[in-house]
């Protein structure tokens, strides 16, 4: 018997708390603060129908520890940010204010957009500057986010604590539960490093991996309880981390259902005790109670360096009496297989140390790989050495096999971001856009933002199909 699995078997039989780590203790009553829920971010709505939401980066104050305020980022407030959420076919209009001393960005993960709006770092917005990006939602219902991405500095922005969900909702989409708040519920993992006074402290841009904290928050908030009042709750979960890589399992190990991944819904829930996220990646679960229970949800230690340690993270207090739910359904609004076409191009990336990809450091000024509008390509992904994860801007991606071994079936729907364990090889099957820019670039790098910043990241342009050729493999930084 491995570790891990002991560490399983231990879950099982009640004994976790005497093996794992201490801040493990399988103590509901340790849990005392009730879960902070971003405000969903209300937009005002145009005369031509555009949604106009309002951003602004700022410092703040607030109490990851109960009782002692500390210095924190956030947006529109003074830690992480309110939740956006809008549905296929709005247009939308952010207008996103850097309050902040420096210079930083707002990258929309997951979305399906031009370069130009993408958020990545050439599109840095200068202090007091605003910066106005807007497009129409196409895409099929998903849970997203939106943090910083500027070159070098994005470990730090998002440590210090920007970053918020974004949800795309789709009429097509099969009865889940949707009431935001009642029985749908963001959860935004984050490990962190506390000083004494309560403070985030540690070097994000330093060790291999950067921050892996023994702190852990849930939409920021330490030690936290939620209130269930329904048999059945969807939880939208997104590791936020800079580093760390969660094995989420509840501490009786009951079984629930996978019913998204990153970039959509799968075609039929799949049953788990337990799912694996790396920083960027996101998964939508649904998790039935029963009256009158509590039960904790926790984080597994495995042995992949970015994920040592067994945490508890979230105590779930079942109401006395629970609101029925509809059944889950038996199949989703999944959107369609990503095929392989024939005579496929191949495109490969071998991930070096922390700080390169293919050779060769993150250039602002260099385009790596040009993409015709359109396509569908594969790319091989080999990591020579620790653990490294891969999200590509733009795409929606499925994993065709890890080391030759198909993902396992609550991961195989579309993704963004994909886990590339040591020494081994992904193989993703990668559906490109047709917005086209041969001017600006879209980003693929390792999302555990320590290597992103150190360089592990690369730049592509998507061109109309047949000019690939005429494309310059140069391009300009741009502020805003």
């Amino acid at each position: 018997m491995n570790r891990r699995q002991f560490l399983a078997a231990a879950a099982l039989s009640g004994l976790a708390s005497a093996c794992a780590a201490p801040r493990a203790t399988g103590d509901p009553a340790a849990f005392h603060t009730e879960l902070r829920v971003p405000p969903l971010l209300e937009p005002e709505v145009g005369e031509d129908g555009t949604r106009r939401f309002a951003l602004t980066m700022q410092r703040g104050r607030s109490e990851i520890l109960t009782g002692k305020p500390v210095e924190t980022w956030g947006f529109n407030g003074p830690h992480l940010g309110p939740t956006i959420r809008a549905a296929r076919g709005d247009r939308v209009r952010m207008t996103v204010t850097n309050q902040l001393d420096e210079a930083s960005t707002v990258h929309w993960h997951g979305m399906r957009l031009p370069a130009k709006m993408d958020g990545g770092p050439h599109q840095m917005i200068e202090p007091g500057a605003t910066w106005s990006p807007h497009w129409t939602i196409d895409q099929p219902a998903a849970t997203s986010w939106y943090h910083p991405h500027p070159h070098g500095e994005t470990a730090r922005h998002v440590y210090r604590g920007l970053a918020g969900m974004f949800i795309i909702d789709d009429p097509a989409t099969a009865d889940l539960p949707a009431r935001y708040g009642v029985d749908d519920f963001p959860l935004i993992l984050q490990d962190k490093l506390l000083a004494e006074d309560g403070s985030p402290t540690g070097d994000p841009s330093r060790g291999t991996f950067g921050i892996l904290g023994d702190r852990m928050l849930v939409n920021g908030t330490h030690a936290a309880f939620l209130n269930v009042r329904t048999e059945r709750v969807r939880l939208r979960i997104l590791n936020g981390s800079n580093a760390r890589m969660y094995h989420l399992a509840f501490a009786d190990r009951r079984e629930f259902h996978v019913v998204g991944n990153d970039a959509g819904l799968l075609p039929t829930p799949v049953e788990v005790d337990r799912v694996s996220l790396t920083p960027g990646e996101r998964v939508e679960i649904v998790v039935t109670f029963t009256a009158g229970e509590q039960v904790l949800l926790r984080t597994l230690s495995g042995s992949d360096d970015i994920d040592e340690g067994d945490f508890d993270l979230l105590k779930f207090v079942a109401a006395p009496q629970l609101a029925a739910s509809p059944r889950l359904p038996a199949h989703l609004a999944a959107p369609a297989p990503i095929a392989v076409p024939p005579n496929a191009v191949v495109r490969r990336f071998r991930l070096n140390g922390h700080d390169a990809i293919n050779g060769k450091e993150m250039d602002m000024s260099r385009i790596d790989e040009v993409v015709p509008a359109g396509a569908t390509e594969i790319w091989e992904i080999e990591n020579t050495v620790y653990a490294h994860n891969f999200h590509i801007h733009e795409v929606a991606f499925q994993v065709l096999d890890v080391d030759g071994e198909k993902p396992p079936a609550y991961a195989s729907g579309h993704k963004d971001t994909v886990y590339v364990p040591p020494k081994s090889t992904v193989r993703l099957v990668v559906q490109f856009g047709r917005f086209t820019d041969p001017a600006t670039p879209y980003m693929y790098h390792c999302h555990i933002l320590r290597h992103e910043d150190s360089g592990m990241m690369g730049q592509f342009v998507i061109v109309e199909p047949g000019t690939e050729n005429q494309v310059s493999r140069m391009t300009a930084t741009h502020h805003i």
